[in-house]
């Protein structure tokens, strides 16, 4: 039996094309992290698992979820962040499981601002075109290995969601200006995006949103457009991803 993966989507910035032009928010990009689903299961998981018990007690009728802002922030059940040793230890572990995890990285981060002066017709959704991207390059990367995978994001709310799933079953169906059609269905086992809350405790999300801000500030800065040093931190992380992209897995568009 073929082995299966799943690309787990997180999005950091604001996907509002109104909000093109705001020096806050002006770019949005998506992270996908592509991993075996058996690696998922028998590595990933638990390892996130025990680190999250070992650190802030996660109890499985209670699990705690990892959440980049709360990490930082130091609130709710990351407190035990504030003693300087706590967060260190913690930080040190992170790193060494972002390391030996086995996963491949694709982030597309788009200028709504360029986006919009050059589309100001069509001003198409800064979400679906970096999904459309994404998913191309998530077809490459399948084609390039032999296998099949299928697509994972956070929910984003009601709305949105549904939006969401239908432009992905629009693109499952028709194609991109690059993937003919049918190309999708060859590779990609669902027409159906999975959607799930941060609730949920699924390790692929939680990895991604821990890895999607440092990917997105490294390409703006590497565009000279973050306008501010990353954090020695941010910068470990980084190290890391240069080593988990895929080919032509950074694109600024």
């Amino acid at each position: 039996m073929t082995t299966k993966y799943r690309i787990y989507i997180d999005e950091t910035g604001n996907s509002s094309i109104k909000s093109a032009r705001s020096a806050n928010e002006r770019f949005l990009s998506l992270t996908g992290i592509i991993i075996s689903l058996p690696h998922v299961q028998a590595t990933m998981h638990p390892q996130m698992e025990e680190l999250k018990v070992r650190h802030f007690g996660s109890h499985p009728d209670d699990p705690v979820i990892l959440h980049r802002k709360d990490i930082l922030k130091k609130k709710r059940r990351f407190d035990t962040l504030r003693n300087l040793s706590a967060e260190d230890a913690f930080n040190q572990d992170l790193l060494a499981h972002l390391r030996d995890w086995e996963y491949s990285v694709i982030t597309v981060c788009i200028d709504k601002k360029a986006h919009l002066e050059t589309h100001e017709t069509s001003q198409m959704d800064p979400y679906h075109y970096c999904l459309a991207v994404l998913l191309e390059r998530f077809y490459h990367w399948l084609n390039r290995k032999g296998v099949r995978g299928d697509v994972m994001a956070e929910a984003r709310g009601g709305k949105e969601d549904m939006r969401l799933k239908e432009e992905f079953r629009r693109l499952w169906e028709n194609g991109t200006q690059y993937i003919e059609q049918g190309m999708f269905q060859s590779l990609l086992t669902s027409r159906e995006l999975k959607v799930r809350s941060k609730s949920a405790n699924i390790a692929g999300l939680q990895l991604a949103d821990l890895i999607a801000h440092p990917s997105r500030s490294e390409i703006l800065q590497e565009q000279g457009l973050l306008g501010r040093e990353l954090s020695a931190f941010a910068l470990q992380i980084v190290e890391i991803l240069m080593d988990k992209y895929d080919r032509n897995g950074k694109e600024f568009i």
